[in-house]
């Protein structure tokens, strides 16, 4: 198999020859660099420079080694649906939040029809984690082309609805906000604290049938913070929903 280095020197349209001349070594240097002897530090770096690669590329012995900051090791599970995930893993997520609980989805009915999850979310709301769910506008033209593409047409609407009519109860909570968004959903994202269960969405297929994971999030650039800052930018442009209208006295 060629070395690595061949192939970046092919690419970028460069000779050995070339690069002997330009960085001033013996061609032989150079040969035994293409049979896999690491270059000095400085010629490493005229190397990426002239190649544009990245060093990991063509020298991957020099890579540190995987520790715990790596982005793999933010996923813990990776669950083949929705349907998947144990009952008692989405009230373990909740129940050890200390500081903040986000949620986002369409409906997120599933939640909502569970009383000990609204119970969970109201006493952690009161006892001052900061609480945000942002479901699908039901009005919005995004959940009636979500509702198209999984063939059940107004019928994510209703549920939509539904959720907020469950909510309800809890949403006056202080520390608890409750926002409706208008955008492509591409994952509904569950999180406590750095825990987080992200359910993907797949063209046509209802959401409890498509993978979630179960990500740790453990530095500022990994997973978990790709979807923690698609989060924030939908958050930022959501709405608060219409006052509910007061029951008519008969």
């Amino acid at each position: 198999m060629k070395h690595p280095l061949t192939r970046a020197l092919h690419s970028a349209g460069l000779r050995p020859a070339d690069i002997a001349a330009r960085l001033a070594v013996d061609p032989k240097t150079v040969e035994r660099w293409l049979a896999g002897r690491v270059p000095y530090p400085r010629h490493r770096a005229a190397l990426l420079k002239l190649t544009g690669w990245q060093a990991r590329d063509l020298w991957p012995q020099l890579a540190p080694p995987a520790t715990s900051e790596t982005a793999a090791d933010e996923i813990r599970v990776i669950y083949p649906n929705r349907a998947a995930v144990p009952v008692d893993a989405w009230h373990r997520l909740f129940a050890a939040a200390t500081r903040e609980i986000s949620i986002i989805a369409y409906s997120g009915l599933f939640l909502a029809e569970d009383a000990a999850i609204l119970r969970l979310l109201r006493d952690k709301a009161r006892a001052g984690v900061r609480v945000r769910i942002a479901l699908g506008d039901p009005t919005g033209r995004h959940a009636a082309q979500r509702g198209s593409e999984e063939g059940i047409h107004d019928i994510l609407a209703t549920r939509i609805h539904h959720a907020l009519i469950l909510y309800r109860p809890v949403v006056d909570e202080p520390g608890l906000c409750l926002r409706l968004h208008d955008t492509v959903l591409y994952n509904s994202i569950y999180r406590a604290d750095d825990q987080l269960l992200v359910n993907t969405h797949t063209h046509g297929c209802p959401a409890s049938h498509a993978p979630v994971l179960h990500l740790h999030r453990r530095h500022t650039e990994g997973m978990a913070a790709t979807y923690l800052e698609a989060f924030e930018r939908i958050w930022a442009a959501a709405r608060d929903p219409e006052p509910a209208a007061p029951a008519r006295r008969r």
